[in-house]
């Protein structure tokens, strides 16, 4: 995690429950254990969040607005449209190669899903209104074609990333995946 706006004993909270989840999984993670990995008592974890429900909505929460700042920062630069895009989907993707590697990474992402879904909901939402403008801009420029319009676009590639992540059975047929994924995309839009 990297909000520099965040308690430094809440993100140590989240950096240890990340760790922990990734090491044992959400279920088999105790209280305890973020708590020890956080380098504090149990009733102090207890300050902070009440269960692992809610430190895995916090967690999402950092999560999408990494990915959001981090996305729009892309879409700004300069380049070919398939450029563009590739650095916005691997700010995007960056860092998921790594839970999908881990061997509780599916049930991570599925704790998270279930756990904080008007948060992904809103997080997701947020990206596909980031390409919307992006390729609204694009399209004003005369450099991209959208059978659809930006906004529908925009949702069709942020649903078809979210499908390759639930979808990939390892960390490097998701890395493939999306690297293909990107350059059709990519591709595709740029007028030529």
């Amino acid at each position: 995690m990297k909000d520099a706006n965040i308690d430094p004993r809440q993100k140590a909270i989240l950096d240890s429950a990340f760790q922990a989840f990734s090491t044992y999984g959400f279920r088999k993670t105790s209280m305890d254990d973020i708590a020890r990995g956080a380098g504090m008592s149990r009733p102090a974890l207890y300050l902070h969040y009440k269960n692992k429900n809610a430190i895995v909505r916090s967690l999402t929460q950092a999560h999408y607005a990494e990915k959001v700042a981090a996305v729009a920062q892309a879409l700004q630069g300069g380049g070919t449209v398939p450029e563009i895009l590739m650095r916005a989907i691997d700010a995007q993707i960056a860092g998921m190669a790594a839970i999908l590697a881990s061997p509780h990474g599916l049930e991570m992402l599925d704790t998270s899903k279930s756990t904080a879904a008007d948060i992904v909901a809103e997080g997701e939402a947020a990206l596909a209104d980031l390409y919307a403008e992006w390729l609204t801009r694009e399209l004003a420029a005369g450099r991209v074609r959208l059978p659809d319009g930006p906004a529908e676009t925009a949702r069709t590639i942020t649903a078809t990333l979210k499908g390759v992540k639930m979808t990939a059975s390892n960390a490097e047929e998701f890395e493939r995946r999306i690297a293909q994924l990107a350059a059709l995309i990519g591709s595709g839009l740029e007028v030529r």
